[in-house]
């Protein structure tokens, strides 16, 4: 996992809810992802093994999911 996954982690511990404005789980045509409204853009999990259980811990933590792009437009 990338630095960046583990703190998608800890947003995701139970008792410790996620900004529901910064996270959301996005889903495109092709694929499931993590979208960092932050940042305004995905983020990316280095071990896709891993990614299905952060999606039920941020699932489980009440982030939305969307099928509609979450972020803001690029400069």
């Amino acid at each position: 996992m990338t630095a960046q996954a583990h703190d998608t982690d800890r947003q995701a511990e139970p008792g410790r809810p996620p900004d529901p404005l910064r996270w959301v789980i996005w889903h495109t045509a092709t694929e499931t992802i993590l979208f960092d409204r932050d940042l305004n853009g995905p983020l990316w999990i280095e071990d896709e093994a891993e990614l299905p259980e952060i999606l039920g811990r941020m699932r489980a933590a009440g982030v939305p999911e969307s099928f509609d792009y979450p972020g803001r437009p690029c400069s």
